[in-house]
């Protein structure tokens, strides 16, 4: 039984880092994640550098990576120049993004809902007729910092509009870990009626401690892909202090101790976490992580 990886710490980890990352640190965490077994890693951001200045350099770092032929590298795009930006860099998979509630998607994109879908549609019709891949992301799925719940049929009608869009995947986000296994086992039920579980990924914050939880959930009803993050990176900005998205490590750890093969070594895999953490010069979240770095200076 097998299960995806994607992961997301080189961008969504790090693009919450306050502190400067060198790019030379970011192509060693990288490559160390390849060399980890993750076949799937998305690299960066090519969204405009003055709203996420931490990833500035994403041309830099693309250009300095050892590229493995086996491994898909992506870049979150915002627009049809980052699309541009992320095809001149080599890379063959984007990511879009947007929001399943409406003023989530107002402070994080500056558009409603409806703004946003032709500005998608338009770079997802320019990528694909590069011959890239495309994939989509759907936030506040399970919640949303400022309306609170969000009705079901908001992410049933983003998802439907982005694969009609061409994507071939996407990511239902619980942006600000507030998701059970329950609501996960509810909401992913009713979206997996609409489209086959294998077009569908998992994306869980741990700021509650149910991250975990709700991939068991999700596993539960058929999802087989999941994005993480080294070391647990990417702290949720909507909730001060909070754990963000769920440790590679420990979904690594938990997968292998259910028998699903995630083609990932966990020991190199915790070489990449015990790097990056010594880099950024502070504790990170991940448990399985803490646990070995305890055990190697007992």
């Amino acid at each position: 039984m097998k299960v995806q990886i994607v992961e997301v710490g080189p961008r969504d980890g790090l693009q919450n880092e306050k502190e400067h990352v060198s790019t030379a640190a970011k192509i060693q965490l990288i490559d160390k994640l390849v060399a980890a077994g993750l076949h799937r890693v998305e690299a960066s951001s090519f969204v405009n550098p003055k709203w996420i200045p931490q990833l500035a350099d994403a041309e830099e770092v693309l250009k300095g990576i050892t590229w493995s032929s086996d491994v898909t590298y992506s870049a979150l795009v915002p627009n049809v120049r980052g699309m541009e930006r992320a095809k001149a860099s080599g890379l063959t998979e984007i990511a879009l993004f947007m929001s399943a509630s409406e003023t989530h998607n107002k402070k994080n994109i500056n558009k409603t809902m409806e703004e946003t879908f032709p500005v998608l549609r338009e770079v997802a019709r320019e990528a694909l007729a590069l011959g890239m891949r495309v994939r989509g992301y759907v936030s506040t799925v399970f919640g949303c910092p400022y309306e609170g719940a969000v009705p079901i049929d908001n992410s049933r009608r983003v998802t439907h509009e982005l694969l009609e869009m061409g994507v071939f995947e996407v990511s239902l986000g619980d942006t600000i870990g507030v998701a059970t296994p329950k609501q996960v086992r509810e909401v992913m039920e009713k979206i997996v009626k609409d489209t086959a579980t294998e077009r569908l990924a998992g994306h869980f914050h741990d700021t509650r401690g149910t991250g975990l939880a709700n991939v068991a959930a999700a596993l539960d009803v058929g999802i087989r892909t999941f994005d993480s993050s080294i070391g647990g990176l990417g702290g949720c900005p909507y909730a001060p202090g909070a754990a963000g998205n769920i440790s590679t490590e420990d979904l690594v750890y938990m997968l292998n101790g259910m028998d699903w093969d995630t083609g990932v070594n966990l020991e190199r895999l915790l070489e990449a976490g015990a790097f990056i953490q010594e880099e950024l010069g502070r504790e990170l979240p991940s448990k399985v992580l803490k646990a070995h770095l305890a055990a190697v200076k007992a």
